[in-house]
C-alpha cells in the first residue's frame, strides 16, 4: 500500500512539472507572439496581383526604395542615380540580401520581377509608371537599371508601394511569369509566410537571416474574426492580443469598445497622424441615376453633418475632411470653396435643378423620384453607423437613400465595373498622394467611371498626363491646382473625415509604431517587455 501511494505521489509530481513547464513554455512563447483579429483571409499572397492582405505583403515582400516621412529612403538598394534627362534609373543593390528560400536577390533576381509585371500591363494600368517602363537592364549583379520612355517624377514613389514592384524568389514563378499564380510565397522580407489555413489564420514566423536583423517579435499570427463584438471578446479572452485597421478603411472595433479594453489596463490604443480622406465616391458616368447631375452631388456633400461624424460617430478619432486632400499633402495647399453642412442650401440646389418635392417627402423631376444607393464595407462598424447617419441625413432633402453593406472585394468590383451610384471608399494616404489617387482618376480600375461623366474630362485627364512627366516644378504647381479644383467644382469626390490608422496592441508591446503607408505596420520593430 506504501508503494502504490508513493508511486501515485510520484505520478501526480511529474503531471504537475510537466503541466508548470508546459505552462512555461507557452508563456515564453506567447512573450515573443502576436495575434491579430482580420475581418478577411490573407487572400492570395502573389505580390503582382492584388488580392492579398497589403498588411500581410508588407510584412514578407520589399522593394527597392521606402517612402518614409523624411522622403524616399534606401530599401533594397542601397543607392540610386537618375540620369540627367531623367530617363534612366540605376539602383546599387544590397549584398546581404537573400530570398526566403535561400535564392540570392540579384539585379537579374529584380529584372525577372519587374519584366514579368509590365508582362500583366493591363494588371496595372493603374500605376502610370507601368506605362512608362522601357527596358530593365542588368549591368552587373547588384546594379540593375529602369530605363523609361520618358521623365516620370513619381517613379521613386510607386517603387515604393506595397505592390506591384516589390520582389518575389524566381524559384516561385510559373514558368518565368507570376500572372497566373505562383508556386510558393518567398520574399527579402522580416517575416515568413508559414502554416495558412484558409479562412482561419496565418502564420508568419520570423526570418532569422533578414538583413535588417531579426525581428524580436518571433511569431505574428493573423486570425480570422468577424469584426465587432467576436473581435472584442477574442481580446477579452486574450485568443488575440493586437488589432488594426485594414486595407480598406475599417477598424474592428469601435470607439466605445476600444476605450473599454484600454480601461482594463491589459491594452493600449494608438493611433497615427491623419494619413487619407475618408470620403463618398460618386459615379458621374451613371447615366440613369441622379447622381450624374453636379447639383445633386453638391447637394449631398451640403447635407452631411461633418462635425457630428467626427465628434460623436468617430469619437473625436478623426477631423473633418471639406476637401478630396487635406492641405499637408504635397501641392494641396490651395484655396477651394468650402461647402459647410448647410441643409437649406442643399434644398435650393435641388429645387433651382427642377427637383420637386413628392407627395411621400421625395423629390421628383421629369416622373425620376430622387433616390440612390450607397455601399458600405460590412466589416466596418463605424462605416455602417455613418451610413445610416447619412441616410437619415438625406432624407431631410427629399432624396432617398439606399444603404447597403458588402464585402470590400465587391466594393472594389463595384467601383471598376462602375456598378454603383454612391460607395465609401478614402485616398491612397500620406505617402503616395496626391499622385496614386490622381493617377487613379483615369484607371478603369479605380476612378474612370467616377470622374469621366464630369464636363471637363478630357481637359482633367489631359492635366493628369502632363503633370506626371513634367520637370518643372512651377508648371507642376499649377496643373496640380488646375486638377484639383475641377474635381472639387464637380464634387465627384464627398469629403467625410481625415483617417488615421488605429492599432489596439498588448500593453506591454514597446516600438510601436507607423509607416507612412496606411496599409502596413513595422512589426519587425516591435517587442514585448
Amino acid at each position: 500500500m506504501k508503494k502504490k501511494w508513493t508511486l501515485s505521489v510520484f505520478i501526480l509530481m511529474v503531471m504537475i512539472l510537466t503541466a508548470c513547464s508546459t505552462t512555461e513554455g507557452e508563456k515564453d512563447k506567447g512573450t515573443n507572439e502576436l495575434v491579430y483579429a482580420t475581418a478577411k483571409d490573407i487572400n492570395d499572397m502573389n505580390p503582382h496581383l492584388y488580392t492579398g492582405s497589403m498588411a500581410a505583403q508588407g510584412k514578407v515582400y520589399e522593394s527597392l526604395v521606402e517612402n518614409t516621412e523624411e522622403g524616399i529612403k534606401p530599401l533594397l538598394a542601397e543607392s540610386w542615380e537618375i540620369s540627367d534627362d531623367g530617363k534612366v534609373y540605376t539602383f546599387h543593390l544590397r549584398q546581404d540580401v537573400t530570398f526566403h528560400d535561400g535564392e540570392p536577390f540579384t539585379a537579374e533576381a529584380v529584372k525577372k520581377n519587374i519584366d514579368a509585371v509590365q508582362r500583366n500591363a493591363e494588371k496595372h494600368a493603374w500605376i502610370k509608371l507601368s506605362t512608362k517602363i522601357e527596358e530593365v537592364q542588368v549591368i552587373n549583379e547588384h546594379t540593375v537599371a529602369l530605363v523609361l520612355s520618358e521623365p516620370y517624377y513619381p517613379t521613386l514613389t510607386e517603387l515604393s508601394m506595397t505592390r506591384p514592384y516589390v520582389f518575389l524568389s524566381p524559384n516561385d514563378f510559373k514558368d518565368g511569369e507570376t500572372k497566373d499564380g505562383v508556386s510558393g510565397y518567398h520574399g527579402t522580407g522580416p517575416y515568413i509566410l508559414g502554416e495558412h489555413k484558409v479562412d482561419e489564420f496565418a502564420r508568419f514566423e520570423a526570418n532569422e537571416d533578414y538583413w535588417g536583423g531579426k525581428p524580436s517579435i518571433k511569431t505574428i499570427t493573423a486570425k480570422v474574426l468577424p469584426a465587432g463584438e467576436t473581435t472584442f471578446l477574442a481580446l477579452q479572452k486574450g485568443e488575440v492580443n493586437f488589432a488594426f485597421t485594414d486595407d480598406r478603411g475599417a477598424d474592428s472595433l469601435n470607439v466605445e469598445v476600444m476605450n473599454q479594453l484600454v480601461d482594463s489596463g491589459d491594452y493600449q490604443v494608438e493611433r497615427s497622424e491623419a494619413m487619407n480622406t475618408k470620403m463618398i465616391v460618386a459615379n458621374s458616368s451613371k447615366t440613369d441615376s441622379p447622381v450624374t447631375e453636379t447639383a445633386v452631388r453638391e447637394a449631398i456633400w451640403y447635407a452631411i453633418d461633418r462635425k457630428t461624424i467626427s465628434e460623436d460617430i468617430l469619437d473625436g478619432t478623426e477631423t473633418e475632411a471639406h476637401t478630396l486632400f487635406s492641405s499637408n499633402v504635397l501641392y494641396a495647399d490651395i484655396d477651394l470653396k468650402k461647402r459647410d453642412y448647410d441643409v437649406n442650401k442643399a434644398k435650393t440646389l435641388l429645387q433651382e435643378s427642377g427637383w420637386e418635392v413628392g407627395e411621400d417627402g421625395v423629390r421628383e423631376k421629369d416622373g425620376r423620384p430622387l433616390a440612390m444607393k450607397l455601399y458600405y464595407d460590412v466589416n466596418s462598424p463605424s462605416q455602417k453607423t455613418e451610413a445610416e447617419f447619412i441616410q437619415s441625413s438625406l432624407k431631410k432633402i427629399g432624396l432617398s437613400l439606399e444603404i447597403k453593406g458588402e464585402e470590400s472585394a465587391s466594393i472594389a468590383s463595384r467601383r471598376s465595373s462602375g456598378e454603383y451610384e454612391l460607395l465609401f471608399n478614402q485616398t491612397w494616404g500620406l505617402a503616395y498622394d496626391p499622385v496614386s489617387t490622381i493617377a487613379a482618376f483615369t484607371s478603369g480600375a479605380s476612378y474612370l467611371h467616377t470622374t469621366k461623366g464630369i464636363k471637363q474630362a478630357d481637359e482633367l485627364y489631359k492635366k493628369i498626363d502632363e503633370v506626371m512627366v513634367t520637370t518643372d516644378e512651377a508648371k507642376r504647381k499649377s496643373l496640380y491646382k488646375d486638377i484639383l479644383t475641377i474635381v472639387h467644382e464637380e464634387a465627384v469626390f464627398i469629403p467625410i473625415s481625415n483617417g488615421r490608422m488605429t492599432v489596439v496592441a498588448p500593453k506591454d508591446l514597446e516600438g510601436l509604431a507607423f509607416k507612412q503607408t496606411q496599409f502596413e505596420l513595422p512589426f519587425e520593430q516591435m517587442r514585448l517587455q
